[in-house]
């Protein structure tokens, strides 16, 4: 059962962030016809959207992709905390009423990553640079709550799949959702995350990763080693510094 620490924050998240909306590009088609809009307006009162109604939890970070790590971009992350051990998320390119879905992630404890098979836990992406870095933000709930909510994610993994190429940093958007599904991954050193690409969230947001980074100092100390931390080392062009409290799990 998710207990009432969790169930405070998915709530506090659900109504914050009213006014920190980001824009998307509008997707190729014809406006809806009234038609369209009459059968919409209908099934919002006759069908149920239960499954829906749970991902309450906003999250914003970034995601390079593993297999081309300088395709970079910002991931709005709606989700459903099941139980203590295990989230779904929604993935969008903003956070606005036209927000494109471009893909999902699923976040595990350490606990259930250590039950994975060894060619399993190379989809799981590690999470504690995203959280000690500042780069990871839950945006509009009462600082404590924050904190509160990255104390929970310290040592947990994710896997997320991105199914549409909704634009990256220095890069352009595909219309449709084109091509395979990429696998992302985490950032996992200072200087790999393009810096324009976390200033232009922060200004838009109203936050500062700095300042994050220095208040979640103290988290250092619940951080383990993880799998995946050194799965970038190397891919990038500039150079990278190891972020304190960031430490690789020892192969096996």
């Amino acid at each position: 059962m998710v207990n009432s620490t969790t169930a405070a924050l998915a709530l506090l998240a659900s109504i914050a962030c009213g006014a920190c909306l980001a824009q998307t590009a509008p997707v190729p088609g014809e406006p809806k016809s009234a038609k369209t809009i009459a059968l919409e307006a209908g099934a919002k009162v006759l069908q149920s959207a239960a499954p829906l109604r749970p991902f309450n939890l906003y999250m914003v970070g970034f995601h390079p992709m593993k297999e081309h790590p300088e395709h970079q971009m910002e991931a709005h992350h709606y989700c459903h905390q099941m139980n203590e051990d295990f989230a779904q998320c929604t993935l969008f390119d903003s956070n606005g009423g036209n927000a494109r879905l471009n893909g999902i992630e699923y976040i595990i404890s350490e606990k259930l990553f250590a039950t994975l098979p060894p060619q399993e836990k190379a989809f799981w992406h590690p999470h504690n640079a995203e959280i000690l870095s500042g780069q990871l933000v839950a945006p509009g709930i009462p600082a404590p709550a924050e904190r509160a909510l990255m104390r929970s994610k310290i040592n947990s993994y994710g896997k997320t799949w991105h199914v549409w190429n909704t634009g990256h940093e220095g890069g352009a958007s595909d219309q449709l959702p084109l091509g395979p599904a990429m696998l992302a991954w985490s950032f996992n050193r200072d200087g790999e995350a393009l810096p324009t690409l976390v200033e232009r969230r922060d200004r838009r947001l109203g936050i500062n990763s700095a300042e994050l980074r220095k208040q979640r100092a103290e988290l250092q100390k619940l951080a383990r080693p993880q799998s995946g931390v050194d799965d970038l080392k190397g891919k990038f062009a500039r150079p990278t510094r190891e972020l304190p409290g960031v430490v690789a799990q020892p192969a096996p």
